[in-house]
């Protein structure tokens, strides 16, 4: 019996290296340089100062409104959009695979690469977009330099992009739903609405969890698409927490961006577990 336990607790060992030597230790340096003023030559212990000066920075209030602002926008437009275009997709539509393939492509691209091309698309006087608009009349904005405009301009890209993932896993979650609930609610007389209200939305509860978790901490630690398309401008209009943490990391100040990752790291924990524990409340058993 012995043996047999041990046995077992050896396949264990593979998991908790990974675990220990990328994710625990990481952290605890994380936190011990965070407490510091370093470089690659060495360190002075300097306490919370770090913590103070950062949260002293007009700066990072700004980034982490946008930050909130950013997750909630693009985690509400990817599970709203993305559960119709799941719908769509596992109707009884003849060419399903062929748009199921379509939808999944923006994943296959680059972030990086993506932020580029819109930038170019949403140029004020070159872009695309603009061009289109001038066709039916419309004088396009200034997407990515208006103060007022550019956040939410970055935001409907990452929707765009986001979207093939979300769809696939509500695909997935809607396929698993027992055909028999459809098929009774029909024997009594419920419309598409009904059916849609009372057994798609419920019973896709576990999909809907995943696609909101997986959006909301990807919008609050959102960088690389933000870098591309406006590198955090104009001014601070689209600087979240990721882009002031990579700024004052490339101004030399590591100390302060270490800290900056530590506080980033606490505001995604306080906000997504109990967000989390919330959301598994609510599905059906």
């Amino acid at each position: 019996m012995n043996k047999k336990k041990t046995y077992s607790t050896w396949f264990l060992v593979p998991a908790m290296a990974i675990f220990i030597i990328f994710f625990m230790v990481p952290m605890v340096l994380s936190l011990f340089f965070s407490l510091t003023v370093w470089n690659f030559n060495g360190f002075t212990f300097c306490g919370l100062d770090n913590f103070v000066m950062f949260f002293k920075e007009a700066s990072l209030r700004i980034g982490i409104r946008n930050s909130l602002i950013y997750a909630v926008l693009t985690c509400g437009f990817k599970l709203t959009i993305s559960f119709f275009i799941a719908l769509f997709l596992t109707s009884k539509i003849k060419t399903k695979t062929i748009q199921r393939s379509i939808v999944f492509f923006p994943n296959l691209v680059s972030t990086v690469a993506v932020g580029i091309i819109f930038k170019a698309l949403m140029h004020p006087s070159k872009g695309l977009l603009n061009k289109a608009l001038e066709v039916i009349g419309i004088n396009g904005p200034d997407w990515l330099g208006n103060v007022n405009l550019a956040l939410f301009s970055v935001a409907a890209v990452d929707v765009w992009k986001g979207l093939s993932i979300a769809t696939v896993i509500f695909i997935a979650g809607i396929q698993s739903i027992d055909k028999t609930y459809y098929e009774a609610a029909m024997v009594d007389g419920a419309n598409f609405w009904q059916r849609l209200v009372n057994i798609t939305i419920p019973l896709s509860r576990s999909a809907m969890n995943s696609i909101i978790i997986l959006s909301f901490i990807g919008g609050l630690r959102s960088f690389d698409l933000i870098w591309a398309m406006t590198g955090g401008g104009p001014g601070f209009a689209t600087d979240v927490m990721a882009s002031i943490i990579y700024k004052q990391y490339a101004a030399g100040y590591y100390g302060l961006s270490t800290a900056g990752n530590v506080i980033m790291f606490v505001v995604i924990a306080v906000i997504a577990f109990p967000l989390q524990k919330w959301l598994l409340s609510k599905e059906v058993e």
